[in-house]
């Protein structure tokens, strides 16, 4: 009997030759540097604030928010902008109205007929509802704009708790110039993430939307680290820090999560799928094998998103209506619709359910596809063509539905267990779960997957040793829709980030330990 290898770390070398390797293909370092060049100019632009905004109070305010484990939709949003909204940025409607205008078109070419035909129509088709998709966006911007800027006039109304006799008012000029203004501005920078978005994906490595929220998200880990430090190596006389069975408890719990989703982002059940053998002319067609991917995770994160969505709304209804109406009975009720109730979690677990078979039954169409299978000789061993074979289909998926929900429900309440029953800074339980870590896992995949592409496609090794990394979506990827820049041009856009960025931390590094 054969002896089993034993576990070793041979992987990490490859990885980082495989990384080393990557910047030895001029085409594909030039993407790389145009990549990390727009990302920078993205951060540069979740910085810099509306004129008229105070952003101290929204920062001091979301802080102890942070601290009493308290935190809705707004922090959500928050975290994918990348704390432009509570730096009162241009930026801070982030890439989320392009998206949501994705997200509406894509669920409508299901339902209506004639987006249907345009996506089917090829390049021109998916121009057409590009075109519509930005115009629907920058609607979307100019309502939510104008509904934020109202609303920072008025805080108290987005920001349940914030009383600006505690904590000061954050718009500073006169009402209207200040509406139409920012809404200018924010409506121009969603506009610009989108375009920087788009130019990613042509001329540089990954999705570019995807690697915009990932940095967003990725912004804070400076944060949470100091503050992991501190609880490790608190001051004296400011209470006990944790020790090393601590530590070694959350590495691995770290360590376990991060595997976990790994796993199942990439799992999928492979239905075999065989060809029949055709005579086309003189020659033999077919008569070949293979497989049709079912993701287990098909929704990705967006029953978390809708679940969260349809969550916060009625427990400000009812919040209001409690104190308006002096009803008790409804103002107990909004407060066990908050994060650390039991009536919560199960409304949670029950939406994410919900929405999970949701979008499977809107984008999985079992009977198009048995359609296709058999228009081309295809069939799944052991099933009957056509109707049975979508029956089938349907039967797979829905298992498999299930047990992606599952996996959601378990890694968006992860962070909450490590707020609410280990005390654990929120900063930190984000790291452990939730929707941040999916997007982020599921990101650096499919960009690593993108790079190993290119380095395979050179004759050299990509990141393991055996296989490769499978993206995300169950269809082939084109790794970059567009030619590389030169890297002349790449350099000139480069060198300049670099040295705002060098700039930048010796600012940073003056303020933190010399000033």
């Amino acid at each position: 009997m054969g002896r089993l290898p034993a576990p070793s770390l041979a992987i990490l070398p490859a990885v980082f030759s495989a990384f080393t390797n990557s910047l030895k293909i001029p085409e594909l370092r030039s993407r790389i540097f145009y990549t990390l060049s727009l990302l920078f100019v993205s951060r540069v632009a979740s910085i810099i604030p509306l004129p008229g905004i105070d952003p101290a109070p929204l920062q001091k305010f979301f802080a102890e928010q942070a601290a009493t484990g308290a935190g809705n939709l707004i922090g959500l949003y928050n975290m994918f902008t990348g704390g432009a909204l509570t730096k009162g940025a241009i930026a801070a409607l982030g890439i989320m109205p392009y998206i949501s205008a994705s997200i509406i078109f894509q669920l409508m070419t299901a339902v209506v007929p004639a987006l249907s035909r345009l996506q089917q129509e090829g390049d021109v088709g998916r121009q057409k509802l590009t075109q519509y998709t930005r115009y629907a966006t920058v609607l979307i911007c100019l309502i939510q704009g104008t509904l934020l800027i109202l609303a920072l006039n008025n805080p108290g109304q987005l920001f349940p708790g914030y009383d600006v006799s505690t904590y000061g008012p954050i718009v500073i000029i006169s009402k209207w110039s200040f509406i139409i203004t920012s809404v200018i501005f924010m409506t121009a920078g969603t506009m610009l993430l989108m375009w920087l978005g788009e130019q990613i994906t042509q001329r540089g490595i990954g999705n570019g939307v995807s690697l915009l929220i990932t940095v967003g998200i990725l912004a804070d880990i400076p944060g949470a680290a100091q503050q992991t430090y501190s609880l490790f190596f608190k001051p004296v006389g400011t209470g006990p820090s944790l020790g090393v069975p601590q530590a070694v408890v959350m590495l691995t719990l770290f360590v376990v999560v991060t595997m976990g989703i790994i796993a199942v982002v990439q799992a999928q059940r492979k239905i075999p799928v065989q060809y029949a053998k055709r005579v086309v002319g003189n020659k033999v067609m077919g008569g070949q094998s293979s497989f049709l991917p079912l993701k287990v995770n098909y929704s990705g994160v967006m029953p978390v998103i809708f679940a969260s969505a349809i969550l916060l709304f009625p427990q400000q209804i009812f919040s209001w209506i409690g104190a308006t109406y002096n009803l008790k009975f409804l103002t107990e009720f909004s407060q066990n619709l908050l994060r650390g109730h039991w009536t919560y979690y199960a409304l949670y677990t029950t939406l994410i359910l919900f929405f999970s078979y949701f979008w499977v039954s809107v984008m999985f169409k079992p009977i198009q596809i048995a359609d296709d299978l058999k228009k081309y000789g295809g069939y799944v061993p052991g099933v009957r063509p056509g109707e049975p074979t979508a029956q089938f289909l349907d039967f797979i998926m829905t298992r498999l539905t299930l047990a992606g929900a599952i996996f959601l429900t378990v890694i968006a309440i992860m962070p909450d267990v490590l707020l609410f029953e280990l005390n654990v800074p929120t900063r930190i339980a984000y790291f452990f779960g939730g929707t941040g870590m999916l997007i982020t896992v599921g990101v650096i995949l499919d960009t690593m997957r993108q790079i190993e592409t290119f380095l395979l496609q050179r004759h050299y090794d990509g990141f393991l040793k055996r296989g490769r990394i499978r993206a995300r979506s169950a269809s082939p990827q084109q790794a970059s829709a567009g030619e590389a820049l030169s890297q002349e041009a790449v350099m000139k856009l480069a060198l300049p980030m670099f040295g705002l960025l060098l700039l930048g931390t010796a600012i940073w590094a003056y303020k933190a330990f010399l000033k």
